[in-house]
């Protein structure tokens, strides 16, 4: 089922894949060699190279010619991409020679055309009234409706193989079951799939039938009905509507993927024709495939209730392993009880707009999803979320990649811990009776005094191998007011080695290293519950509460001073 010998030389021959290449990626030449940013991975400094047959990128290894580059950038298929070169080279692509298998298929595609030209006039025919009244109460047009080929399945039984009998008295009386259009009961009988439905056809990525939605019009279930699995028919490996949604996708520079076949057509008729939905199923790994040829980051846009949210989340862990450079994912919730039809039918393209100006990166949603759920109350749902977070990171193939995420989560899971902690004291501070504080040389001084030594404890974790990862959580979790040692304690957690001696434990194994990393971390912990507890509010309202203030504040100051002198025997001094 090849093409003639010969032809795709002579179409590479006419092709001029510099002038190809250039409509996606913008080249400057250098000498004799054309070079550009690669658009296959996000770089800065020009690695990718352009000769007369084929395209290099020497930073991610990129390689092939005119065919392979529009297969990955336009999203075509390998005919597709030969039916392109073909038409701009003034070439006529020959028809290969079609096997049995392929004959079939294209006898049930006209079976499904011959089908939804019969739903069509069923939707504008007498017995449509109710059909039809339905979609003006849902803004849909008859122009809209046209477009989309929405059509009607009528109530009774026989119609449709009789008047595809009449339009095709040829085929196959088979190929209504094969097509998806006829099942068979235990009997034997045969009967009409889609009965009182309004009816969604259904393509592939080239526009070419492959079955049917329904969506039943009266009481009854399932509320909407697709073409059973088949040779034709696969609702993992599809997008509604990504036929027309292709080309307006690209030019806008984003794709929307929504639940259903209403969301799209209605945000299509708000004016935004990007749109796609799976079809009825949770979106699959194939799904995510075809939608990230057409974008890089498509945007979910999923109902605002509890299913939709669901929803997204579990599409937000479907994608998460497959992620890369130019392949990730965006989160919009609508607002609670909203679909996108909803908000592009009350607030047309606008409304629609901002709450996708709102959409949230993969790892923001992630995060914020399970800090949701998580019980933040305990030190076991504390530990519960970080672990999740980790087990999210994980799973992401693209080791470097993974990497960022577990950084940027563990950031922002002590961060939100710190923030907690601090709210909880301010709270508690601003009931206090009175407002009487130590002088602010004090606390600064008290701020200070484990500074040299968490300079040196940080210096010599950063330099063991293994040691920032088994020491993490604890240092996310101290709590530091000075401002450059957090920036250099979240440097060093995030792989940065601060640099300077490191002397501490040197000559210690990793447990016995360990050991003494607890023991400071420890009094480093001390210290800060001393200097909050000194700058607390105290009690002045009498000379006896005053005197009893001053003894608290000697008592604290006494225990400031023994903790510093232990950190610094573990720490300031040279353990050699």
């Amino acid at each position: 089922m090849g093409l003639p010998e010969g032809f795709l030389d002579e179409l590479k021959r006419r092709t001029d894949l510099a002038s190809v290449i250039s409509r996606k990626v913008r080249l400057e030449r250098r000498g004799r060699e054309l070079k550009g940013c690669c658009p296959f991975h996000n770089e800065k400094t020009p690695s990718f190279h352009v000769y007369a047959d084929h395209f290099h990128c020497f930073g991610c290894g990129a390689h092939g010619d005119a065919i392979s580059f529009l297969r990955e950038q336009e999203g075509l298929d390998f005919m597709g991409a030969v039916r392109l070169l073909a038409a701009e080279a003034g070439m006529e692509v020959p028809e290969p020679a079609a096997g049995p298998a392929d004959r079939r298929r294209a006898d049930a595609r006209a079976v499904l055309d011959a089908a939804g030209q019969w739903y069509r006039a069923q939707l504008a025919g007498v017995g449509g009234a109710e059909a039809r009244a339905y979609l003006a109460r849902r803004g849909i047009t008859p122009d809209i409706a046209e477009t989309f080929g929405l059509g009607l399945a009528p109530e009774g039984r026989g119609s449709l193989a009789r008047a595809l009998a009449r339009a095709l008295p040829d085929a196959d009386p088979a190929l209504l079951v094969e097509a998806g259009l006829l099942g068979e009961a235990a009997d034997g009988q045969r009967f009409e799939r889609f009965r009182g439905r309004l009816i969604f056809p259904i393509h592939d990525a080239r526009g070419r039938p492959v079955g049917f939605g329904g969506r039943i019009l009266g009481a009854g279930e399932p509320k909407y009905l697709n073409s059973p699995e088949g040779p034709l028919f696969a609702k993992g490996r599809l997008l509604y509507n990504l036929h027309r949604a292709a080309g307006p996708a690209r030019k806008a520079g984003r794709l929307i993927l929504v639940e259903g076949y209403m969301d799209v057509i209605g945000l299509a008729r708000a004016g935004l024709a990007e749109a796609v939905a799976p079809l009825g199923t949770a979106l699959t790994e194939e799904q995510l495939a075809l939608a990230w040829r057409v974008a890089e980051v498509p945007v979910l846009a999923m109902d605002g209730d509890a299913a939709g949210r669901r929803a997204a989340f579990r599409a937000a862990l479907r994608a998460l392993p497959h992620i890369g450079p130019n392949r990730s994912l965006a989160i919009a919730l609508m607002p609670a009880g909203s679909d996108p039809d909803d908000i592009a039918r009350t607030g047309g393209a606008e409304a629609v707009e901002r709450v996708l100006a709102g959409a949230l990166p993969l790892d923001r949603f992630l995060f914020e999803a399970e800090l949701d759920a998580a019980r933040l109350e305990t030190p076991e749902g504390q530990q519960a979320l970080l672990r999740r977070l980790m087990a999210h990171a994980a799973a992401i193939a693209d080791t470097g990649l993974a990497r960022a995420y577990a950084a940027a989560w563990r950031d922002a899971y002590f961060a939100r811990l710190r923030a907690r902690r601090a709210s909880a004291r301010h709270t508690a501070a601003a009931t206090a009776r009175a407002p009487a504080r130590p002088l602010a040389e004090t606390r600064a001084s008290a701020g200070r005094a484990g500074a040299p030594a968490l300079r040196l404890l940080l210096t010599a974790i950063a330099a063991r191998p293994g040691a920032v990862e088994r020491h993490a959580e604890a240092l996310g979790a101290l709590e530091l007011e000075d401002r450059a040692l957090a920036a250099l304690r979240d440097a060093v957690l995030a792989g940065a080695h601060p640099g300077g001696r490191a002397d501490f434990g040197r000559d210690l194994d990793d447990s016995g290293f360990d050991s003494l990393v607890r023991q400071a971390l420890a009094c480093l912990d001390q210290l800060h519950h001393i200097d909050r507890a000194m700058g607390e509010p105290r009690d002045c309202s009498s000379e006896s509460a005053m005197r009893q203030a001053e003894a608290q504040l000697m008592a604290l100051r006494g225990a400031r001073d023994e903790a510093v002198r232990r950190l610094s025997a573990l720490v300031i001094a040279d353990p050699a």
